[in-house]
């Protein structure tokens, strides 16, 4: 019994003491830096606090530097802030810590980073370190130190800007663009010509070439339905044509075309083995 009882107490006071375990932090040290020099660094604790509150402008920033430690050992936390706040409007904001694995963090607030709110503040910004994490182990919020905005009157004002609002926004009205039209008439008239000034060109070439015009009664009496569709289908293809050109749409057209060009290549056919039978008969 009293090796049990001598075996039992320092577990108790083992376990007392992990359940007593916190966050803290150690070897803490603040800095002002300007925008090409460093400034002086103050050291700070949990117990002593900065009791001269620092001020930075435009150009400068805060760095602090700590370990942090659960239970006097070094560890890097789960959490790990500076919370900037302004007692006067309780507005604050957070700034995470960079943590390394032996509990070495470091954090540096530039005056470009506060939120206009408390860059604008007239009063000392209350800083303090956030430390938290998983387990039993209890988290730690302190104040540290003070900070005071001086913005260089020199220097632009920060100017609020109102955040966007998820919510009814005002009706978007769509402007499409008017249906394309036909091209001016001076050009459309342009092309016409060119097209009709082809047809000379084609007689010409014809009695040049030696067409026989003669012909064209055999052609018709040997085969008048295969030499009529197939000019007609020519001339309905122009017509198709034109009224797509006029108000007709592409798959208006499409349909027609497919009608068009079949009855062509079928008549075609029968036309051009009209003209071979001729030639191979020695009409030329």
């Amino acid at each position: 019994m009293r090796f049990l009882h001598s075996f039992v107490t320092p577990l108790v006071l083992l376990a007392a003491g992990a359940s007593a375990a916190s966050w803290g932090f150690d070897d803490a040290t603040v800095q002002v830096n300007a925008k090409k020099a460093p400034g002086r660094k103050e050291k700070f604790s949990e117990s002593n606090p900065l009791s001269q509150p620092l001020s930075i402008s435009n150009t400068e920033s805060v760095k602090v530097l700590l370990v942090a430690k659960d239970g006097g050992n070094g560890k890097r936390p789960h959490q790990a802030f500076v919370v900037l706040r302004d007692d006067a409007s309780g507005l604050e904001a957070p700034f995470p810590m960079t943590v390394k694995e032996n509990g070495k963090a470091v954090v540096e607030i530039k005056y470009t980073d506060l939120p206009v709110q408390l860059a604008t503040s007239t009063a000392a910004l209350k800083a303090s370190v956030v430390l938290a994490s998983f387990g039993s182990s209890q988290a730690l919020n302190k104040p540290i130190f003070s900070v005071t905005p001086k913005p260089d009157p020199a220097a632009s004002p920060v100017v609020y800007e109102k955040p966007l609002r998820y919510g009814k926004r005002e009706p978007i009205h769509h402007t499409f663009r008017a249906d394309p039209k036909n091209p001016p008439k001076i050009i459309s008239a342009f092309f016409a010509l060119a097209v009709l000034a082809t047809v000379p060109a084609l007689f010409v070439g014809w009695l040049t070439l030696g067409a026989n015009v003669s012909h064209i009664q055999h052609a018709l009496r040997n085969a008048p339905i295969a030499h009529g569709v197939f000019f007609g289908s020519l001339v309905a293809l122009e017509g198709v044509f034109f009224l797509y050109y006029v108000n007709w749409t592409l798959f208006e057209i499409l349909p027609v075309v497919a009608v068009v060009s079949a009855a062509t290549f079928v008549s075609g056919s029968k036309a051009l083995g009209e003209v071979q039978s001729r030639r191979l008969a020695g009409q030329r």
